[in-house]
């Protein structure tokens, strides 16, 4: 995995800190600014989700999301936290990660959450 350091990170994250936690790789990152932040040492490193089999960067213009209406359009201030995911951001909805892609969203997958906020 590329080590990209978060410079001038102020806040510190932990089980507390208010920001959701999920379990990526062996540790817990925190979702903070639309970034995935792991605490290392003295700095805070930015993560990103990659595609898998778990989370594919796939179209599934037949998903039914069930975790917002239907006429939900993801963006700035939707309301769902952002996560980076395969050199994309994807929306948290209810345990899972969604691509907003056209007249539709995209279902990338589960997220283990650690912790919710």
């Amino acid at each position: 995995m590329e080590h990209h350091v978060h410079n001038r990170h102020e806040h510190q994250h932990g089980d507390d800190c208010g920001h959701l936690g999920i379990r990526h790789d062996d540790h817990v990152d925190y979702v903070h600014d639309a970034h995935l932040h792991h605490v290392h040492g003295e700095h805070v490193d930015e993560h990103e989700i990659p595609a898998s089999q778990r989370n594919p960067d796939d179209c599934s213009a037949g998903h039914a999301c069930g975790g917002h209406p239907a006429d939900h359009v993801h963006g700035v201030d939707c309301g769902h936290d952002v996560v980076p995911h395969a050199g994309h951001i994807d929306y948290v909805v209810a345990g899972h990660i969604h691509r907003r892609h056209g007249s539709h969203c995209d279902d990338h997958g589960p997220l283990p959450a650690y912790r919710s906020h």
